[in-house]
């Protein structure tokens, strides 16, 4: 089936590549990507008929988690499908023919130039500018033969702009991993295979609210790997939870849900799919 992927980002990003991983691995042909300037646009891209699902990152484990996209979560009815977790690999790559020290500037993004800071110490005369997204810093060189200008993005995008990749790996971190979710109302996830969740919910402003929903699902076996909250808009002091869950069985996550649904407010499953990890 030829899907049509909506990413951050422009051809060759990260994001890219965890949907042709995801896709790759499930047994579909390389996705077709459909590029969008933000993470608000993915949903767009698929409620217009543009895309018919989206790869979108959620956390990373050096950076934390991407705040704005758990509201988008929460905002646009789309289900999570499924998760890939993605190496970030950066690269230093430039117009073939060139050694390191031609290079006088490199475009990236600006998280792209705090994971790689370190590497750039040995090379003092070369300039870090900033830039929207690392595969369009390489895309800019490429198109405009930039000689003497650099780029940091994926081993993806130097193949897909003809760069030669002068150092792999330039990442401070190496154990730098990004998750991202899939949003594909087509994917059918067989329930006897479905061992993770993600919900969010608002709870009573009460002493030990939460302490005792997080209790009950301790209770039936219920494995949290994520609690991250955020503010109700014009509330004060009230929050929602976004909360990931593993489990072995899919029946007693009923249970547990049902028995915490009662304890919670606006309450909202916002996927059940197969944990990657």
């Amino acid at each position: 089936m030829d899907r049509k992927i909506a990413i951050q980002g422009v051809k060759g990003c990260f994001h890219e590549q965890a949907a042709r991983l995801f896709y790759e691995e499930h047994g579909h042909i390389v996705p077709e990507i459909v590029e969008c300037s933000t993470f608000d646009g993915l949903y767009k891209s698929m409620d217009g008929g543009v895309a018919d699902a989206a790869v979108m990152a959620i956390e990373n484990t050096v950076s934390g988690g991407l705040l704005p996209n758990f509201e988008l979560l929460r905002k646009y009815d789309r289900k999570i499908k499924g998760e890939v977790f993605l190496r970030i690999q950066q690269n230093l790559m430039a117009l073939p023919g060139q050694r390191i020290e031609d290079i006088k500037e490199v475009r990236t993004h600006y998280m792209a130039i705090n994971q790689t800071r370190q590497f750039f110490k040995d090379y003092p005369w070369i300039r870090l500018v900033e830039s929207e997204d690392t595969a369009k810093s390489a895309a800019e060189v490429a198109a405009e033969g930039l000689k003497g200008v650099g780029a940091v993005a994926s081993m993806l995008a130097a193949d897909l702009y003809g760069l030669e990749v002068m150092a792999e790996s330039i990442e401070t971190y190496k154990q730098n991993f990004t998750r991202f979710l899939v949003l594909d109302d087509a994917l059918e996830v067989e329930r006897d295979k479905v061992n993770k969740a993600s919900m969010c919910f608002t709870l009573p402003h009460t002493p030990g609210s939460l302490a005792h929903v997080l209790t009950i699902l301790s209770f039936y076996g219920m494995n949290l790997t994520r609690i991250q909250s955020l503010p109700i808009p014009g509330q004060e002091w009230q929050y929602f939870f976004y909360v990931d869950i593993k489990f072995d069985s899919y029946v007693r996550y009923e249970q547990a849900v049902a028995a915490v649904r009662p304890l919670m407010e606006n309450l909202n499953v916002l996927g059940e799919y197969v944990a990657a990890i």
